[in-house]
């Protein structure tokens, strides 16, 4: 009986993956590709497939540990099989962050596949493209992309500026995919209105009384829907007929490797033949099986956007952003809110100095919050839905009228019959790609969502464009160092680079340059001196490779960090550039100052 070592994978530029579940036991036989463990990073989880068919001899990890590439998981006895390193996962499925701080150009997209793609010289390796069905087609084109929200429709638009006689496929009536129509953009509208009564609630502080608010939540749902989401929607369906971007509305799957069929919603087919195509597929949010998803009181993202009602108690499951970002605003409209988060703290992955100030806000309004705890039994009832809790802090069991899952979203590269045009998908759903968006079959690109962390609206359009260029013949590839983060809660998070946590955890040689905002004038001015703007530098070069914002505008202001990381800017090149008084902004070039000692706005004792 040979022994095997399952070691965690290449999970991209990422220290300290926690394990959140152990998939087997001691004893336990087990199926190679089976999931031993599932890891879990602030946006997704990931399982650690077994690298060979055998018996679990011993685990070598717990729940709460954290691990990285090369970390043994478990001993396997096999009947004669040598060691194997387990496949790769999709690139990036574990939030990958910038290689910056090494001197590297880090890709947003992932690696390439374990299965080489045509690009790399070895083409023959990856599977053959199914041929083409023979049958008449209905609409033909030069590209296609599929799925059009912010990387799709990008990527049809720069397509057909490039010539590219082009067709855009969406299963929903309304082009802008998931992020405009019930992720991004509606929620970033209630949000809105969410600051609003919280400023009003405390304008009374400074002298200003303006009463309880009255919430119409009628002209709210207008709103959001109407005066922001369908102003846009619009927008993108003018722009593609100026363009003369076809549209076609159906749900879309590959049948060969040139031909996707398009089912409508009234059941009639149609056959595209296309010569390029992009697929842009995304995401959807993921389901807990142990909750009855047949009661509309079960909600995920999408749901808690239509904003039936205002729940009087509310749980949110799952302490990452988009779970915040719906207390945040469920709290301001009057309910009570729960939330339980299985890590030890909010947002895993963020550096928890960042996660504080938002932490003491939400419970300041009143909001619950238990870590280390996660939601088992859940029953629904007339009285509302009942739900046990276990954990470290696990709260005792209570009814609440409304529960929203927000533990993150998958991929969707299963459910659009890829294998079929030879296209190769793992088995969580991601497409692997190379550096210029292409996948194993020369002639299809994937973007966005379906090839890996981060699943952000921003990394998808610039890939979109990209996979557009290179498909028109420009010799492009993706030189991104960096990709910035924002959590819209109140306070707003914002990170990009290389945060604290990692650095440590890699043994970076790093300084930081931290400024509070309780010496912002203008912080000071709109009541919010809570945040502060922390700027992590290279103590080799001095130049600047990750920072972090806590504060309101803190997904605005990031922007500066960011740019500043692409150019390799220094300390000194920070804070020498004048930033205008009395502004948030100035705080980032005081953080380089602090960094380098010639700051004046604080007085920081020299070290002996």
């Amino acid at each position: 009986m040979a022994t095997i070592e399952v070691k965690v994978p290449d999970i991209g530029d990422y220290d300290g993956v926690p394990v959140i579940e152990l998939l087997v036991a001691v004893g336990d036989t087990v199926k190679k590709d089976q999931g031993l463990v599932t890891l879990e990073s602030d946006k997704a989880t990931m399982e650690v497939p077994s690298s060979a068919d055998g018996v679990v001899k011993e685990l070598k990890v717990k729940v709460g540990d954290k691990v990285a590439e090369g970390a043994v998981i478990a001993i396997l006895e096999g009947a004669g099989a040598a060691e194997e390193k387990a496949p790769l996962p999709p690139a990036g499925e574990v939030a990958a962050r910038s290689a910056a701080g090494e001197g590297k150009s880090a890709a947003a997209a992932p690696a390439p596949s374990p299965h080489p793609s045509p690009a790399s010289g070895r083409g023959s390796e990856a599977p053959k493209a199914a041929t083409g069905t023979g049958k008449k087609a209905d609409i033909e084109c030069r590209m296609v992309v599929l799925g059009s929200g912010p990387g799709g429709y990008t990527a049809a638009f720069r397509a057909a500026d490039l010539g590219l006689d082009t067709v855009l496929i969406e299963r929903y009536a309304a082009l802008g995919g998931v992020c405009l129509n019930v992720g991004c953009i509606p929620s970033k509208a209630l949000l809105h209105a969410a600051a609003l009564i919280e400023e009003a609630a405390h304008s009374s502080d400074i002298g200003i009384d303006f009463g309880k608010p009255k919430i119409d939540i009628d002209k709210l749902r207008d709103f959001k829907q109407n005066k922001v989401v369908n102003q846009f929607t619009k927008g993108l369906a003018g722009m593609a007929k100026q363009r003369k971007v076809r549209t076609v509305q159906g749900y879309g799957k590959f049948v060969s490797a040139n031909e996707i069929e398009i089912t409508g919603d009234d059941g009639k087919t149609q056959l595209l033949r296309f010569e390029q195509c992009i697929i842009a597929a995304g995401s959807q949010a993921v389901k807990l099986p142990n909750f009855p998803w047949d009661d509309p009181r079960v909600m995920d993202s999408t749901d808690a956007l239509d904003l039936v009602d205002v729940p009087k108690k509310l749980l949110v499951v799952g302490g990452g952003i988009i779970g915040l970002e719906m207390a945040t605003v469920y709290k301001a409209l009057g309910s009570e809110v729960t939330v339980v988060e299985f890590m030890e703290q909010l947002m895993p992955g963020t550096d928890k100095d960042l996660v504080k100030p938002l932490a003491d806000r939400l419970k300041k309004q009143g909001v619950a919050i238990h870590l280390k705890a996660k939601a088992t039994t859940v029953e629904a009832s007339k009285q509302g839905i009942t739900v046990s809790f276990e954990g470290d802090a696990a709260p005792a069991p209570m009814t609440f009228d409304r529960v929203l899952v927000a533990v993150g979203r998958s991929p969707n590269g299963g459910k659009i019959d890829a294998d079929k045009a030879g296209v190769q998908v793992t088995d969580r759903g991601f497409i692997p790609v190379d550096r210029q968006m292409r996948t194993n079959v020369p002639h299809i690109f994937a973007i966005g969502d379906l090839v890996g962390q981060p699943m952000l609206a921003h990394k998808a359009t610039h890939e979109g464009k990209l996979a557009a260029e290179v498909a028109a013949g420009e010799k492009r590839e993706w030189v991104a160092r960096v990709i910035p983060s924002v959590a819209y809660t109140d306070p707003e998070i914002a990170w990009v680079g290389v945060t604290e946590t990692e650095a440590k955890a890699k043994g970076l040689e790093i300084g930081i340059g931290k400024f509070p905002w309780a010496a912002s004038a203008r912080a000071v001015g709109i009541g919010r001196g809570e945040g502060f703007t922390k700027l992590i530098f290279d103590e080799k070069t001095h130049r600047i490779i990750g920072g972090g914002i806590v504060g309101v505008h803190a997904g605005d202001l990031i922007t500066e960090v960011a740019l500043a990381i692409e150019m390799g800017a220094e300390a000194s090149d920070i804070g020498s550039t004048i930033h205008p008084h009395p502004t948030l902004s100035e705080s980032v070039g005081m953080a380089a100052e602090v960094y380098e000692g010639t700051i004046t706005d604080l007085y920081i004792p020299k070290k002996k």
